[in-house]
């Protein structure tokens, strides 16, 4: 619950604290297709709490680059140890804290193209780690969304690449009924947490909920980093 809450309002954040404890009860192997599963769950919550601030255009173009780059990620992930790619998404996570300010300051603004783009190269990563979360931040902020546009486009979006990912592990055997059961009971509670925070979000100022990403993506670099050099 508490992590669907944090993600609720930030729009991502769940699996920094979720994975963990994931991985101490049912084994780091099967951490990973739980969490994707968690992940269905997760993002649905999202979109059914700020369905009508969905920006439906964004969500497509994302989405055609992210379907197929989290089909091939996922595959790539159950061949390739992902302790580089940790790493490097980590120092992205921490570059992009002052990166995202400085786009803002030239208010540059991402169009759809590079929605599509951004979702091919993050839907890969994303089959290949459990989370890229907050690398969507810059991205969607760039096209202009904040509060509950952002988090219910950024969910729609992801959701997309999330059934990819889950399709092609169950593809691969990675998802036997065990670790599907352990992740809807897991999931319940995460969307219990999500739809509580839009009684948050609601009262959030937009340069609160800013800070609130900016957090994270603090939080989530440092995390894989450390994760990845143990």
């Amino acid at each position: 619950m508490v992590a669907g809450l944090v993600s609720g309002i930030v729009g991502t954040g769940a699996t920094i604290i979720l994975l963990p404890v994931l991985a101490i009860v049912f084994g780091p192997k099967a951490a990973i297709p739980i969490m994707a599963i968690v992940a269905l769950m997760s993002n649905f919550a999202k979109i059914t709490s700020w369905w009508r601030e969905i920006d439906w255009r964004a969500t497509a173009a994302y989405a055609a680059g992210g379907i197929p780059g989290a089909a091939l990620g996922a595959r790539t992930m159950l061949s390739l140890p992902p302790r580089v790619v940790d790493i490097a998404l980590g120092a992205f996570f921490l570059i992009m804290i002052p990166g995202r300010r400085w786009l803002a300051s030239r208010q540059y603004k991402v169009g759809l193209p590079l929605l599509a783009i951004g979702g091919l190269f993050i839907g890969f990563l994303t089959g290949i780690v459990v989370s890229t979360g907050p690398i969507t931040v810059p991205l969607f902020s760039a096209y202009g969304l904040v509060k509950g546009g952002f988090i219910a486009t950024e969910a729609a979006s992801s959701l997309a690449m999330y059934i990819s990912k889950a399709i092609t592990f169950r593809s691969f055997g990675a998802l036997p009924t065990d670790i599907v059961l352990q992740g809807l009971i897991t999931g319940s509670s995460v969307m219990a947490g999500t739809y509580l925070a839009k009684l948050v979000v609601e009262r959030l100022a937009v340069t609160t909920f800013q800070r609130l990403l900016e957090v994270v993506m603090l939080i989530s670099g440092i995390s894989l980093i450390v994760a990845a050099l143990r």
